[in-house]
């Protein structure tokens, strides 16, 4: 499991230094192969392949004619790019994932169980502070979540 936020610094190359309490865990789970793909909320989601490969085929199972559908299809998947943990813990970046997050040097990882969300860090901090200030107390927490416990 993928928990807790760390301030990364990308490379003039596009790595990112994974770290280091990760990186066993990302190597016993799938050798360090991993995949890289878009998200709607302009930030970067970073699979192991074994989760990245089930997540697909769920994807691919998506009726071809819902337009919500396809979109969702060719972001996620037309996107999603094989990248190698390196010997020193790092993976390489394509140039068009960070230009689509808006990634240059500061970036924020955020561990989301299964998967890593990837944001530039004033993204980040700016989407952060805009979901904490939105919850309305008025409003009722609907379905799933109202049985939640915290």
């Amino acid at each position: 499991m993928f928990r807790g936020a760390s301030k990364i610094t990308l490379d003039a190359k596009g790595r990112l230094s994974v770290p280091t309490r990760y990186r066993e865990q990302i190597t016993s789970r799938c050798s360090g192969q991993m995949v890289v793909t878009v998200d709607r909320d302009y930030c970067l989601l970073i699979y192991p392949m074994p989760d990245w490969e089930e997540i697909e085929r769920k994807l691919m199972r998506l009726p071809s004619l819902n337009h919500q559908a396809r979109k969702l299809q060719r972001l996620m998947v037309g996107y999603a790019t094989e990248v190698d943990l390196d010997g020193s813990g790092r993976i390489l970046l394509p140039l068009e994932l960070r230009e689509f997050a808006g990634l240059t040097k500061k970036a924020v990882l955020i561990g989301q169980g299964n998967r890593f969300e990837l944001w530039d860090e004033e993204s980040w901090n700016a989407k952060r502070d805009a979901w904490l200030q939105e919850q309305d107390p008025d409003q009722g927490l609907t379905g799933e979540l109202e049985s939640l416990s915290l």
